[in-house]
């Protein structure tokens, strides 16, 4: 049986072989992941469809088109009663089960010893009975709160655009020239991050883009979570971090101008009825911005929830195709790095992203006197080809408003 590349997508035409699970030669089960491989979009596993030994053709670090075959496996190559190599026969069980639990992904095992799951305890809804990711994540959905509820933590800053799911594993560095060994090393460019850079250069051949400011006092927010959360915590089981309140104030702010939530299609400009907001978040090997759908339709629990979901997925490589496509507004936070100020990219063909940044306490004029308040910078990056400053200060002013004055929307959630 042969494996090969998949199509991923109608935009996707190669792949990077970033990493084999198992060694060439080596007895495999029937969907055991296989190998993880890079496109421009996305990295996601190959599994085998077949039992049988393993004979890789294309190595890891190779870019080949899709639809190659990059490996196969002799399902007549199997002697009965086989283990694979350098493994000692397991002793006969007293009795067999009925049946046996499936193999284990990377992914899930990873996720189960991080929150102490046991996979025997938890009916899997894959293929064969196999465990998921999501699996694990309802099952330990009332454990991933406590550390994820300070949301400033979590978005990472940085040029938001459309972000395929991970970088892959880093190609093996190139043999340096005469007189360079130590003082460099060259790595080529993974297929991701040529389409960041080419994303990030149209952004700036593309789009008229410019940047204006504001700031928000976030101190009735954090008096708010402070007397709020753990009567939340107990009703929904999450922490409350400070993203819902963005990403609620970010609605309440399109929805008053909604030529942010538009984009430019040729000659004409689409007004989006919809509201499905992208949350920039860090990841091990790089940038993500996955989407909250209909997220006018959430209230803060269930976006608290959303963003959880996807920092668990992120964190073990398990972001699909679907996670990551469309949106029609981003959010991006620098202040998790402490950032002071920055102007975030826009993400064609959104028209606008919200800059985020590190909660300082500053000295700023209250009824005449000068007091110390936890104060944020706001930066509202927008495509002025559509977007006018008097809008995009507008929109801004609405975000403030909302965050100065939380209550109206922790009352709906």
């Amino acid at each position: 049986m042969e494996i090969k590349i998949p199509a991923v997508g109608e935009s996707v035409f190669e792949a990077l072989v970033a990493k084999w699970l198992k060694t060439d030669g080596e007895l495999v089960k029937k969907d055991e992941p296989l190998c993880e491989i890079e496109t421009d979009k996305i990295t996601l596993e190959i599994n085998a469809e077949a039992a049988g030994v393993l004979s890789i053709r294309v190595k890891a670090g190779e870019t080949v088109k899709i639809g190659t075959v990059i490996g196969a496996i002799d399902e007549q190559g199997v002697p009965e009663g086989a283990v694979a190599p350098g493994v000692e026969p397991a002793a006969k069980p007293e009795f067999q089960p009925v049946t046996p639990q499936p193999p284990l992904s990377p992914a899930v095992r990873k996720m189960a010893q991080e929150k102490g799951l046991k996979p025997e305890t938890i009916l899997g809804s894959g293929k064969g009975g196999r465990i998921t990711v999501d699996d694990l994540l309802k099952a330990g959905i009332g454990d991933l709160g406590t550390g994820i509820g300070d949301r400033e933590k979590l978005p990472m800053a940085g040029p938001v655009v459309e972000q395929p799911s991970l970088f892959g594993p880093a190609a093996e560095p190139l043999p340096t020239q005469a007189g360079e060994e130590g003082r460099i090393t060259r790595k080529p460019m993974t297929p991701i991050r040529k389409r960041i850079a080419e994303r990030l250069l149209a952004v700036r051949q593309q789009t008229a883009m410019l940047t204006t400011f504001n700031e928000a006092d976030m101190g009735r927010i954090i008096a708010l979570r402070k007397n709020h959360n753990e009567r939340f915590m107990l009703r929904h089981g999450v922490a409350l971090g400070f993203m819902p309140f963005f990403v609620k104030a970010c609605i309440d702010a399109l929805k008053a101008f909604p030529i942010v939530n538009a984009r430019i299609d040729g000659d004409d400009i689409v007004y989006q009825h919809f509201y499905d907001i992208g949350i920039a978040i860090g990841g091990e090997k790089g940038l993500v911005v996955p989407i909250i759908r209909d997220a006018d339709r959430r209230n803060l629990a269930e976006i608290e929830k959303a963003i959880q979901v996807y920092v668990e997925r992120v964190k073990i490589n398990q972001l699909n195709l679907a996670d990551i496509t469309g949106g029609t507004f981003t959010i991006s936070n620098g202040g998790v790095y402490g950032s002071m100020l920055s102007t975030p990219i826009i993400n064609p063909p959104q028209s606008g992203v919200l800059g985020m940044h590190a909660i300082q306490e500053r000295p700023v004029a209250l009824d005449g006197k000068v007091v110390i308040r936890p104060m944020m910078y706001l930066a509202l990056s927008y495509d002025h080809r559509i977007i006018d400053g008097r809008e995009a200060v507008g929109f801004l002013k609405k975000i403030k408003e909302c965050i100065e004055d939380p209550e109206e929307m922790l009352l709906e959630g």
